[in-house]
């Protein structure tokens, strides 16, 4: 039997519904922000995320999948959204319509890392991205929507975690000390924080080996070699926060484990899970990295596979659930069966969830099927019951009956508004 790759997982229709109603909810919140929703390939060129990602980062040394296709070209499946989000800005002109740019995605990744609860090599993101404004009320209002997506998803116990990581002017100072603390025990790192000494040191903070965390001890703050203007925009974010009731704390350690960021960087961290569960920040270089005008930009992700799990975790008393069967349309004779199917069609175009036998049993096993679909009502159709107009719709849950007109409307009234009686 071929089984699905390692890292891989099938999403039933028993579970596919809780995807559509987080998937629904974060739209509807992002649209209350004005943001739209856009789609880009899942495969791209190679380039777009050495470039834009960074060749330092672990995405790009360890864990793209990257091919040649049968042009000779270097292909690479998305690892990330924000890459593809910002070549699509470029390559369709969008510069030119009026800014900011507000976009939001759902769409899956795909990682070579190691699999572990809520981690795996396709997964899927859901992520927003605000191109073209400089602002700091643009990052307030990029974590604003994402702790609203928090709170709405009834998520206890999760922290807003920010910093500044700086501009390349005041990073560069910055490195320059980093460099020098690091340098002193470089020959003790592991040979990827190594390669990343001389390039960029900043990504050796972001290792997750243990002896190079404690070597890190005591390296020098970010936030301590801010210009002013990296200051000045850090102390605003932080005021309005404050004026707005949105709690944080300063996380000097925050890095982000993509080269793109600049200035304000943030993690909301589930404290009773120990692991973050939306990330994101402000990347003012990356339209220009790759080919476009210098634009500011700002956003977010988060892993909708961990986040599928935690909600549920958290929402069992209120826990979302499948749709159920509106109607069941159970037949007697080949008379009937061509009224349940043009009946049927009817009550689907009228907004129900309809079933009726396709796989023509007897009627008590059509009953029996109904029952194991937990479906709301049943009615009957026989030659007395197409005659006369006249059908008897049951309410499974107690087993009321009612006698109604056999008319399309009619039964949209009643399943929609019958009430049972005390």
């Amino acid at each position: 039997m071929i089984q699905k790759p390692k890292g891989t997982r099938d999403i039933l229709p028993s579970e596919t519904f809780k995807w559509q109603y987080v998937e629904k909810k974060a739209q509807e919140i992002f649209e209350n922000y004005g943001y739209k929703q856009i789609r880009v390939p899942v495969f791209e060129s190679t380039e777009l995320f050495e470039r834009g990602v960074g060749d330092t980062t672990d995405v790009v040394q360890k864990e793209m999948y990257t091919f040649e296709d049968k042009g000779g070209r270097s292909i690479t499946l998305r690892p990330e959204g924000t890459a593809g989000v910002v070549r699509a800005y470029i390559e369709n002109g969008m510069s030119s319509l009026p800014s900011p740019i507000k976009l939001w995605y759902a769409m899956p990744m795909y990682r070579y890392e190691n699999v572990q609860k809520g981690r795996f090599r396709e997964f899927r993101q859901i992520g927003a991205e605000m191109i073209g404004s400089q602002s700091y009320l643009a990052d307030v209002e990029i974590i604003t929507m994402a702790s609203q997506l928090i709170n709405d998803f009834n998520i206890p116990d999760v922290e807003l975690n920010i910093n500044s990581i700086g501009c390349p002017v005041c990073r560069a100072k910055y490195q320059t000390a980093l460099k020098e603390f690091i340098g002193k025990n470089l020959e003790e790192y592991c040979n990827t924080c190594k390669t990343r000494f001389e390039k960029n040191p900043m990504r050796i903070l972001d290792c997750k080996e243990k002896r190079c965390k404690e070597l890190n001890q005591g390296a020098p703050v970010i936030l301590d070699f801010l210009c002013e203007e990296c200051s000045t925009h850090f102390e605003n974010v932080k005021s309005m926060l404050n004026k707005l009731g949105i709690k944080y704390k300063i996380d000097s350690s925050i890095v982000r484990g993509l080269d793109y960021y600049t200035k304000t960087v943030f993690e909301f961290i589930s404290k009773t899970e120990g692991y973050t569960v939306l990330a994101g920040g402000r990347y003012d270089g990356l339209v220009q990295e790759l080919g476009g005008q210098p634009t500011p930009a700002i956003g977010f992700a988060m892993g909708e596979d961990r986040l599928i799990d935690v909600f549920e975790k958290y929402n069992r008393e209120n826990r979302v659930r499948e749709r159920k069967t509106d109607l069941y349309i159970a037949t007697i004779g080949e008379e009937s069966i061509d009224f349940a199917l043009k009946l049927a069609l009817e009550l689907r175009q009228l907004g129900l969830y309809v079933e009726t036998d396709i796989c023509q049993r007897s009627l008590k096993s059509q009953l029996k099927y109904a029952d194991k679909q937990n479906t709301r009502y049943t009615i009957v159709l026989g030659e007395d019951e197409i005659k006369n107009k006249i059908v008897k719709i049951k309410r499974m849950r107690n087993g009321e009956e009612k006698e109604i007109k056999l008319d399309a409307n009619e039964i949209r009234q009643i399943i929609r508004y019958w009430r049972p009686r005390q």
